[in-house]
């Protein structure tokens, strides 16, 4: 007979035999749904764990700054190889050439720093000085206002603009909480004081910062031209503790020049850069960008690291969550040897007519073997069907556990995963039925029919 024949014969088993198929479906179907759902449940975790990252440590970036270790080699090095390892104006035109490469930003981190408003609130946030007309190709979207590299202006990330304090109310629950640091109340009302919102958009700002002398120095005052977007992560203690200014280089060298910063060189009159930030177009040429960067004798940094961690303990995740599905399906397994083990003893004189009729050992066999794939595929097509009911009522749950908040994790079912769970399911099916193909096969002819 040929596989057609066999085929055909296999799935008017399947079909007339109800009960036996539905229960043996369903059982490994239960399996297959368990394995595509907690497979996307890694995937999805794992995806939206490294979108957070991205946000929040950049990955597609590379921070590239002057090569020290030529400094510290040997004192006798001379003037050329020094040179080398500078970074210079040259090596960033070079870098932005890089196909890979999107955006090459200058970057000068100048640490934390106190600023205050003209009615006297104050904070503290990490000012950077940087061109601000390439901040958004470095994924800083602007809420309000635009960037422009005017002297004078300063963009604040969305962060800055909570928590802003009279230094008076500051100071008063500072005192309260140092008499009794274990006050709840105390701790939810300053908890509270970090995440209320101030209106700085148009508005002047000042820097206060201790010089080289240890004195008090205050700015000029800076307009805040431009507040960064509120960002995606339900985090808002995150958000509040993200308090990020941008100004322009040449607004930089003002306020450096007024710390009588050694960021300055040649007596004051220009800078040197301490950084630059390499936006890559696409996170996987992070690796070859950063190799090629190297090759300029610069000094490279990138948070790869995180996110090669994050997939490696979510491989473990992944393993257990697939263990457990296997161990459903082993479990089905049983179900189908037994229905499928009954089924050869009530067919014993099916099978002898087919052998008095020329069917040989290998024709019985395998018709045994392809009703119970067959059983598997119906398995997997209501166990995809099923991950998605329960992948469906998963996302409501989580929608309405998070308050109808929108950035909250949602569970997807990767394209990849579906075939996998198929495979597991008609695999089962077929395993499961070798043992009952082999004692069909070896039913003797005779026997049976004399019997029936």
């Amino acid at each position: 007979m040929r596989i057609g024949d066999l085929t055909r014969l296999s799935w008017d088993q399947v079909r007339r035999r109800k009960v036996v198929t539905s229960l043996c479906a369903i059982g490994i179907s239960i399996g297959c749904a368990a394995i595509i759902v907690a497979m996307s449940m890694g995937e999805s975790a794992q995806s939206y764990i490294e979108e957070e990252m991205n946000t929040f440590f950049k990955m597609d970036e590379i921070t590239v700054s002057a090569n020290e270790g030529v400094k510290e080699a040997s004192s006798n090095i001379d003037t050329a190889t020094l040179e080398r390892g500078k970074l210079s104006e040259q090596k960033m035109q070079a870098i932005a050439s890089f196909p890979e490469v999107e955006a090459v930003v200058p970057m000068l981190g100048m640490e934390y720093i106190e600023y205050m408003t003209t009615d006297g609130k104050t904070a503290h946030l990490q000012l950077f000085a940087t061109d601000l007309e390439q901040l958004e190709s470095l994924g800083e979207s602007l809420g309000q206002g635009s960037s422009s590299n005017t002297v004078g202006n300063v963009i604040l990330s969305y962060g800055a603009t909570l928590g802003l304090v009279d230094e008076k109310t500051r100071q008063n629950l500072y005192d309260q909480l140092e008499k009794d640091p274990y006050n709840n109340e105390l701790m939810d009302q300053y908890q509270n004081l970090n995440k209320v919102p101030v209106s700085l958009y148009q508005r002047q700002i000042q820097f206060r910062m201790h010089d080289d002398r240890s004195q008090l120095q205050t700015s000029a005052p800076y307009l805040v031209s431009g507040v960064l977007k509120k960002p995606k992560s339900n985090d808002a203690h995150s958000i509040a503790f993200d308090k990020r200014a941008y100004i322009s280089l040449e607004t930089a060298e003002q306020i450096l020049q007024l710390r009588n910063s050694p960021l300055l060189q040649n007596g004051g009159n220009s800078m040197l850069y301490q950084s630059l930030t390499v936006k890559v177009k696409d996170q996987k040429d992070v690796k070859v960008v950063e190799d090629k960067i190297k090759k300029l004798t610069l000094t490279t940094s990138t948070n790869l690291h995180q996110k090669e961690r994050i997939a490696s303990q979510f491989k473990m995740i992944k393993a257990v969550a697939l263990g457990g599905g296997i161990f459903i399906l082993i479990i089905a397994s049983i179900s189908i040897v037994v229905a499928m083990t009954m089924s050869t003893y009530q067919r014993r004189r099916q099978i002898g007519i087919m052998k008095v009729l020329g069917a040989n050992l290998a024709q019985i066999r395998n018709m045994f073997i392809i009703e119970a794939a067959l059983l598997g595929l119906l398995g997997g097509l209501l166990g995809v069907l099923f991950s998605h009911w329960v992948v469906w009522g998963i996302n409501i749950l989580i929608i309405a556990m998070s308050g109808g908040e929108t950035g909250a994790l949602n569970i997807y079912i990767p394209l990849s995963v579906i075939p996998i769970g198929m495979i597991f399911a008609i695999m089962t099916g077929i395993l499961s039925g070798i043992y009952p193909a082999i004692n069909a096969s070896r039913t003797d002819a005779l026997t049976a029919i004399r019997r029936d």
